[in-house]
């Protein structure tokens, strides 16, 4: 009787020693992340300064029609989407393809370099990455007009001015940016892949190609699926670096350009109003729940084992 509550009870202290190595991620989620959420009703509030948060008057949800009355409504909310997007489909597919590369290069030096190469630029912050595109694209003296156009004979221009490249010069900075991080997320994956599956399938006379798409993606999808999930979960924010540094606040390309993110942070930046600011973000953190449990929906229907959720 008394090993049994011996037995008992050590799975009590066990607990207890996890929860004290967890605190301090548990306390930084709920400072950085919950403590704020109280917050929130700022947004159905006519905020004045001068009376406070809590002295200031209920004005229901009249903030929110700051992002939908406005002539770029349509604009930001179509930018914000599409990027988001086309970001998630071909990052991910890249991300995947870096991967895949990684782990074919067998040699230890070889890949760690390489993986420190790609993680590189995810470690420079978006100043810093605006003035390198900067050099590269300035009108001017960039190195693009200098010395790429006058070697295939054609005619410079200016860069920050021409909204149709954009679009796609936004999509190259972004998997610049992200997919070396990505791509080690997905390398992890794959080295967890029990290697007996790949030397069966060389003895069965696969190739490296056929072993991709039988052994390697396949045991990647619940790996992909969380990493989709979470950026669907976002789809409604944008990286905010990318789509206000890169374009330098360059006017001719604000349709292109703009998006939720940077459209509430420059109308905070004119009026300085923190309850549309607060609106705005209520707004997407709502969709983006909506859409991830869609997704996950979807995917708990399709694959039951591989749902978020």
């Amino acid at each position: 009787m008394k090993k049994n509550k011996l037995q008992r009870a050590r799975p009590r202290v066990n607990t207890f020693e996890m929860l004290l190595i967890a605190l301090p991620g548990i306390l930084y989620l709920l400072i950085n992340n919950y403590v704020p959420m109280a917050g929130l009703f700022i947004a159905f509030k006519d905020y004045k300064y001068n009376r406070g948060i809590f002295g200031s008057d209920w004005c229901g949800l009249k903030n929110f029609r700051f992002l939908f009355v406005s002539d770029d409504a349509w604009i930001i909310t179509r930018n914000t989407l599409l990027y988001n997007a086309a970001f998630i489909i071909i990052g991910t597919i890249a991300a995947l393809a870096v991967a895949i590369l990684l782990y074919e290069l067998v040699e230890t030096v070889r890949v760690k370099f390489f993986q420190s190469a790609l993680l590189f630029p995810h470690l420079i912050s978006w100043i810093i990455a605006a003035y390198l595109f900067y050099a590269l694209l300035n009108s001017s003296n960039g190195f693009i007009n200098k010395s790429i156009m006058p070697l295939i004979g054609a005619e410079t221009f200016d860069w920050y001015a021409e909204k149709k490249y954009w679009p796609l010069i936004l999509l190259v900075t972004y998997l610049w940016k992200h997919t070396g991080y990505t791509a080690i997320v997905y390398l992890a994956g794959i080295s967890g892949i029990n290697k007996e599956f790949y030397e069966a399938a060389e003895l069965d006379g696969a190739s490296r190609l056929k072993q991709i798409f039988t052994i390697t993606l396949p045991l990647l999808k619940p790996t992909i699926i969380t990493m989709v999930l979470m950026a669907v979960g976002r789809i409604f924010y944008s990286d905010f670096g990318l789509f206000y540094q890169i374009p330098m606040s360059a006017g001719p390309l604000m349709s292109v350009t703009q998006t939720i993110d940077t459209y509430v942070y420059r109308a905070l930046m004119t009026n300085g109003n923190f309850a549309l600011s607060s609106a705005a973000g209520f707004f997407q953190s709502i969709c983006g729940f909506l859409l991830i449990s869609l997704v996950n929906w979807i995917v708990r229907k399709a694959d039951p084992d591989n749902a978020l959720f």
